[in-house]
């Protein structure tokens, strides 16, 4: 198949998952063309089957804001036409499903038929389709889709309830490739990182408000009073300052370490012992799923989609948003004793398995082929 792919080519779970998918799309024989407004930062393979095309908006002094959505769809159309694509998958459904829907529209004027399948992540359903004002276009967008799919069950019931619905949600989960999960290292590299008596604690995201980094701090504080340990922050957001305020507060700063956007991610989570995430909501938890391949057990909110991933008592454990104390129990409990931990990253290795890039991409596949008959048919 030639298949388009819109996404933010952000750092972002939802940019990740798309490249990736791509990725693999193409190493199935597939003709992949990523349409976005710059290279994704997982997209470092140019080849014969992976082509990148980049969407330009141009200033014009009319426009306050510049309109992304009609360059998208303007750019749809050329490389549908171009590139003879035979499908698109949308990521997002603002603005790119209705990019999309408005690119079928101009391409059906012209004889030419192109099915688009929107999948749905998260911020666009809980933050941005919940506002009043983008209400009515996340709807339309929606049902005018010719498939649907969400990376969660909890995702796909948020949708419905907010959402007047009338197309079939299908549930694809997140997915990593656990070939980049299989480690060497020594104990000197771990030693770079902590001493052979400390465990070693690990939050990845973009630090913002609905990560709750105030508990994650708070969380740290409780189990380094238990227990020698060093917490490893890696991401950039807005509430960074804080937390390193909160740091100095707690006289923990020497034992947390602020490490910005890193590149080795991979690295990280394999020296470390617990990874946190007791986030406000996640449609799905791809970091707490990183971090098991890595085989780290997770303690997390119950928020969302983070129970179909992390099972309680068996990969880590799941406490309600904001209970600190509690958390801070469980996660002393894991790593107090080192066989029980050796058990829950054993636990952790296994369950990420289920989620393997092997498993899902053959869903994609199958959801592509049948879009494609039903759209041929009803043609």
């Amino acid at each position: 198949m030639r298949i388009g792919i819109v996404c933010y080519p952000t750092f972002g779970g939802s940019g990740v998952v798309a490249t990736e998918l791509g990725l693999e799309l193409s190493k199935r024989g597939h003709e992949i063309h990523f349409i976005t407004y710059n290279q994704p930062v997982r997209l470092d393979l140019i080849s014969h089957n992976v082509h990148y095309h980049e969407v330009n908006v141009p200033e014009y002094p009319l426009f306050h804001y510049q309109p992304y959505e009609l360059a998208l769809s303007s750019k749809l159309v050329d490389m549908v036409k171009l590139h003879k694509l035979e499908i698109l998958h949308v990521h997002y459904a603002i603005p790119h499903a209705y990019a999309a829907y408005m690119a079928k529209k101009m391409l059906l004027e012209e004889g030419i038929t192109i099915p688009f399948v929107t999948t749905l992540h998260g911020t666009d359903i809980t933050l941005v389709g919940s506002h009043p004002f983008y209400k009515p276009a996340v709807t339309f967008s929606i049902n005018n889709s010719d498939a649907v799919t969400a990376v969660s069950e909890s995702l796909k019931e948020d949708t419905l309830r907010l959402f007047d619905i009338k197309k079939e949600i299908h549930v694809i989960t997140n997915f990593i490739d656990n070939t980049h999960y299989k480690f060497a290292f020594t104990d000197c590299q771990r030693g770079m990182m902590a001493t052979d008596e400390e465990r070693i604690i690990t939050h990845i995201s973009n630090f913002r408000p609905v990560k709750r980094i105030m508990d994650i701090i708070k969380i740290f504080y409780n189990v380094h009073k238990e227990i020698p340990a060093r917490l490893m922050m890696v991401g950039e957001g807005p509430e960074r300052e804080k937390a390193e305020q909160l740091c100095e507060e707690l006289g923990i700063i020497d034992d947390v370490i602020f490490l910005g956007r890193s590149n080795e991610i991979d690295k990280i989570l394999c020296f470390s012992d617990l990874f946190l995430l007791p986030s406000e909501t996640e449609s799905f938890g791809l970091a707490a799923l990183e971090a098991m391949a890595s085989g780290v057990p997770v303690i997390s909110s119950n928020t969302g989609g983070i129970p179909e991933v992390n099972i309680q008592g068996v990969t880590g454990f799941l406490s309600d948003v904001g209970n600190v104390e509690e958390m801070s129990k469980n996660a002393i409990y894991i790593l107090k004793d080192n066989e029980r931990l050796k058990q829950f990253k054993k636990n952790a290795k296994t369950q990420s398995l289920k989620f393997d890039i092997m498993n899902i991409v053959p869903k994609y596949e199958a959801l592509y082929k049948e879009t494609l008959k039903n759209s041929k048919a009803v043609v």
